[in-house]
């Protein structure tokens, strides 16, 4: 293994030379504390930085076994000190930009308030390892060494010092890291034996700083109050009985006036299928795994998705029974995106009526008397709701501040005022026997087919020009996918930038792999999760990379439904 010592000196010699220079450097160097391997160096200061990694012997970096034996122990220390590695860098280097495009730039994948399993940092019994990148600075197209090896020797060791030892570290915050982690993970198991989809604890803090800062209100924000018929307690490994609202399987409704924290609440339970760091206000906030939000998506793309549970008898006979379009409506759309979810296993579905299609939620008794049934294609959720729970066990956390026709298919009745929520579903109950919608259900006996598509590989096709995969990523919005943009705006439970590289890699991944035009998407996204699970996040890629976070099945089968060029064929379809 080469020195640091041969490292400066090549730094030293290539100075003022090439940038392309720089590729000599490219190989893995012994410093005094840690190894630094350079494992990919840019060809370009306008290119994407140089892929850099530090790892540390744990006999120096002394991490006990306590702090990362256990899956959630592991996730997360690797969190932490992903946490601590990003904080370093602003601290020792608060001017990143020395030179020309991205000249002296360090940055590693910097987490939010959620904590993910993410490839930025490792830890085992032998070293503690942090993924970055590092723009190698220059003038014009001209190698500045005396830059890098300020970067390189003084500046990086003291991140690494600062971040990866134990030592170094607060050990009071980072056993709190690890324990808020941990308790969520073993309240979340205790949902579905307490027949819950979810649980907000007494005192969180909910509202968010604003709908660009996910961080929590500081100032004027109400905390959490639960009511007192939906309380319930659990003991917790690390921090003993926790008190708090739970909502229960079924159907439940949040009613109240606008402005009184009805999606407040919602968009608190969407994201609690994560952990929440330490003072996010939501730590203490778990929802089941697999639910997902539902809302309707206006110009989206289907591909032969079995929407007629919700459509059907459409002019002219068009069959709704494998319905494509490359241009839906928000009532199509909203059909298509509850049956896909389905199809790959949720279990609840979150809905703010403020985000749904109107004719898609309801068509009341007026309505139902002016256009008769046969002359609508559209069955409303609210005819199917009771039967999505009985049929097929898939509860609904539902937003409604306009329909109280929904009073009668309701389990539970949360009313939201000023941010404080009651219990109001004896008081519904009440209503629907005094006041009388007079609609008649249009839903049928039973619910409908979910039916297994099989996506064809070819049409999962990530190249352009001579790359053979060519993703770029625009935060959690959107992917460019080879010729094809796949818009994610919907999917609203994606959190992170490094989630939404990992969904576009896991659609090459599952191409590559195990796409042979016989596995369904259920089972595809079984597979998945499997290797993701057992083998990390590097098994999406040939080489090591520090920008992956963890995605969920939902919303990889998500990217997999909005990508324009996807082609596939029901299960028992024969060619």
């Amino acid at each position: 293994m080469k020195t640091k010592t041969d490292l400066r000196s090549i730094l030293q010699r290539i100075d003022r030379r090439g940038y392309k220079a720089y590729r000599e450097i490219q190989g893995t160097y012994q410093f005094d504390d840690f190894t630094l391997l350079l494992d990919h160096v840019q060809g370009d200061p306008f290119a994407e930085p140089s892929r850099m990694r530090v790892r540390v012997d744990q006999a120096r970096a002394g991490f006990p076994p306590d702090t990362y034996q256990g899956k959630n122990r592991e996730i997360g220390l690797r969190d932490y000190l992903t946490r601590q590695f990003h904080q370093a860098i602003l601290q020792v280097c608060p001017r990143q930009r020395r030179g020309t495009g991205r000249s002296g730039l360090i940055q590693i994948d910097a987490p939010g308030q959620e904590i993910l399993l993410r490839t930025s940092c490792l830890i085992n019994e032998r070293f503690v390892e942090a993924r970055f990148k590092v723009g190698l600075p220059a003038a014009g197209r001209s190698i500045l060494a005396k830059e890098a090896l300020v970067m390189l020797f003084h500046e990086l060791p003291q991140i690494v010092g600062m971040s990866l030892f134990m030592k170094k570290l607060n050990h009071r915050l980072l056993y709190e890291h690890l324990e808020v982690n941990e308790d969520q993970d073993a309240l979340r198991q205790m949902l579905e034996p307490s027949k819950l989809v979810a649980f907000v604890a007494e005192g969180s803090c909910l509202p968010r700083m604003s709908g660009v800062d996910d961080r929590p209100l500081e100032e004027a924000a109400v905390l959490f109050r639960a009511p007192e018929s939906l309380q319930f307690t659990f003991t917790l490994p690390t921090s003993g009985e926790v008190t708090g609202m739970g909502i229960p399987e079924g159907v439940t409704l949040i009613i109240g006036g606008g402005y009184h924290g009805k999606s407040t609440l919602l968009d608190a339970l969407q994201r609690s299928v994560y952990n929440h760091i330490p003072g996010d206000g939501r730590e203490r906030c778990v929802t089941v795994s697999d639910a997902v939000k539902i809302r309707a998506e206006d110009g989206r793309n289907i591909e032969t998705v079995d929407i007629s549970p919700f459509i059907n008898n459409l002019p002219y006979g068009k069959d709704t029974t494998s319905f494509s379009t490359p241009n839906a409506s928000g009532s199509t759309s909203q059909a298509a995106n509850i049956i896909e979810m389905l199809e790959v296993g949720a279990t609840a579905l979150f809905i703010d009526e403020d985000t749904s299609a109107t004719n898609f939620m309801i068509r009341d008794r007026r309505m139902q008397l002016m256009v008769a049934k046969e002359k609508e294609p559209i069955t409303p959720l609210i005819d199917k709701i009771r039967l999505l729970c009985s049929e097929r066990g898939v509860s609904t956390v539902l937003v409604v501040g306009g329909s109280g026709d929904y009073f009668d298919v309701a389990d539970t009745v949360i009313g939201m005022e000023e941010y404080v929520p009651k219990e109001l579903t004896a008081e519904a109950r009440r209503i629907v026997t005094e006041v009388k919608t007079q609609r008649s259900s249009e839903g049928g006996v039973s619910f409908g087919d979910v039916r297994d598509r099989i996506p064809m590989a070819a049409s999962i096709d990530a190249s352009r020009g001579k790359r053979e995969v060519k993703i770029t990523t625009q935060g959690t919005r959107g992917i460019g996918f080879g010729t094809n943009t796949i818009d994610l705006t919907a999917l609203e439970q994606l959190v992170s930038p490094s989630q939404t590289l990992a969904v576009a890699k896991s659609l090459v991944y599952l191409r590559n792999n195990y796409m042979n035009g016989l596995r369904p998407v259920r089972e595809l996204m079984a597979m998945l999760e499997r290797d993701l699970t057992v083998q990390g996040l590097d098994v999406l890629s040939k080489r090591s990379s520090g920008e992956y976070a963890l995605p969920r099945r939902l919303e990889v089968a998500g990217a997999l439904n909005r990508l324009r060029s996807l082609r596939a064929k029901y299960a028992e379809q024969t060619d």
